[in-house]
């Protein structure tokens, strides 16, 4: 007599179907594999499109409302203090209900943050607005991220790395475009955005659940800094390459809008969010080019280009004319290939030598230092620019800090990565190429001007 076989986490799709009795009800359709990851995929990047989309806005706001610039950082910090608040409460939760309830809820929390932004009427709707979708985000990064690993190991590393470059890219310059040149500025990419995320939705539901429920819901909402130890020493060498990368996106998203404008002598939305639009599409560009380089290798890649890219952007703060424009815009594009290999070498070296069940609340923890590095500065960089020494000076003192910490993870990678990456290497050629769906029920804000 055979044994009883012990019930797996996760169950094909295809193989739940042909296993079911000829007189079983229908299923409703489910997106097959591809698509799910698709669909994950899009939520990302609107989720990382709709946290800059009010950037080119704070202007108008500000002539509307007569808020002082330190307003401005006010609502970005407490932007990143929701994602950071979220992040540590719901990061591991979707490992217990699933994903697709989480992100039903945050996409819901995003709706509602658009419709509170469409219809503001000041500074406390714009406070409002950003507590939401911090939260909504926070909630729902952990899960797509585990989400597009349990359906694919290989792709969905490369997506999550991928997807927060596109997103970052298209919220800058997408947002600006469309206040610069479409009716309703304070409203219109709400409204978009608004319906994007309605349709996001529908295609949650259509989705199959990628892992089984799990008890200790309630108790995984307990702020905690706990890894799983075969993931200690990876982070260690991770974080301070995540950190550094994503600090150096919030000094082009912070500060680049007003470099731009002063560089070009030019007040329009379209030229405040170049910056970070060449910074994030080079970076996208970095995670295509070096997909199949060595982990290693690419964080090396990573360090150096952004070291070289911050001083570049440095010099041409402190020129003058078209040449000091090009020489900006040449040291984003480093940096953003920086950026790019940064932080794909830093989900690559941890998210393999992780379990299935603990995907969701590492990968939120990846979240929180990037969420620190990105916030923490650019809110002190934004008290600089009006208390401390103005623009430049502000500019130059927090590229200096950002080419410090690159030479922080360097030197962590070049004590321990070796060994990390050769760990990360095997555990990784042990996923399955395409963990299968389980059928039913189982930043950046603008700095004010000079």
């Amino acid at each position: 007599m055979r044994s009883a076989s012990p019930r797996p986490r996760s169950v094909s799709l295809s193989t739940s179907r042909k296993q079911a009795p000829a007189h079983a009800a229908p299923r409703r359709a489910r997106l097959g594999p591809t698509a799910s990851i698709g669909v994950l995929a899009s939520i990302l990047i609107s989720l990382l499109a709709a946290s800059s989309a009010p950037t080119p806005l704070y202007a108008i706001y500000q002539q509307h409302w007569g808020f002082s610039p330190i307003t401005v950082t006010v609502v970005f910090g407490i932007y990143a203090v929701a994602v950071l608040l979220s992040l540590l409460v719901f990061g591991k939760i979707s490992d217990h209900v699933g994903r697709r309830p989480v992100l039903l809820v945050a996409l819901l929390g995003q709706a509602l943050a658009m419709v509170v932004f469409a219809e503001a009427g000041g500074v406390n709707s714009l406070l409002a607005a950003r507590v939401l979708q911090g939260i909504s985000t926070g909630a729902a990064v952990g899960a797509l991220g585990a989400g597009m690993l349990d359906i694919d190991a290989r792709r969905g590393g490369f997506l999550n790395s991928l997807t927060p470059t596109l997103g970052t890219a298209a919220g800058a310059l997408v947002s600006a475009l469309l206040v610069q040149y479409l009716p309703a500025p304070t409203r219109l990419v709400y409204l978009v955005l608004l319906a994007v995320f309605v349709l996001q939705a529908l295609a949650v539901l259509a989705m199959g659940e990628t892992v089984s429920r799990a008890r200790g819901a309630l108790a995984s909402m307990a702020p905690e800094f706990k890894l799983p130890r075969s993931a200690l020493p990876a982070v260690a060498i991770a974080a301070p390459v995540m950190f550094a990368v994503w600090a150096l996106t919030g000094l082009y998203a912070a500060l680049g809008p007003a470099v731009i404008r002063t560089l070009v002598h030019s007040d329009s939305v379209v030229w405040g969010g170049l910056p970070l639009f060449v910074l994030a599409t080079s970076a996208g560009l970095a995670v295509l080019l070096l997909r199949g380089t060595p982990t290693r290798r690419v964080m090396f890649i990573g360090i150096a280009s952004l070291i070289v890219g911050v001083l570049i952007t440095l010099a041409s703060v402190s020129s003058h004319g078209p040449l000091a424009v090009t020489t900006f815009f040449v040291g984003a594009a480093i940096s953003g290939f920086g950026f790019g290999a940064g932080f794909q070498g830093g989900i690559r070296l941890v998210v393999p030598l992780v379990e299935p069940h603990e995907r969701a609340g590492v990968l939120s923890l990846l979240y929180v230092i990037c969420y620190v590095g990105l916030g923490v500065p650019a809110v002190i960089g934004g008290f600089l620019v009006v208390h401390g020494g103005g623009l430049v000076p502000t500019t130059r003192e927090y590229g200096g800090a950002v080419v410090l910490l690159a030479l922080v993870a360097l030197t962590g990678l070049l004590r321990g990565g070796r060994r990390v990456e050769h760990t990360a290497v095997v555990r990784s050629s042990d996923l399955p190429a395409q963990p299968a769906l389980t059928p039913e029920p189982a930043p950046a804000a603008q700095m004010a001007r000079r």
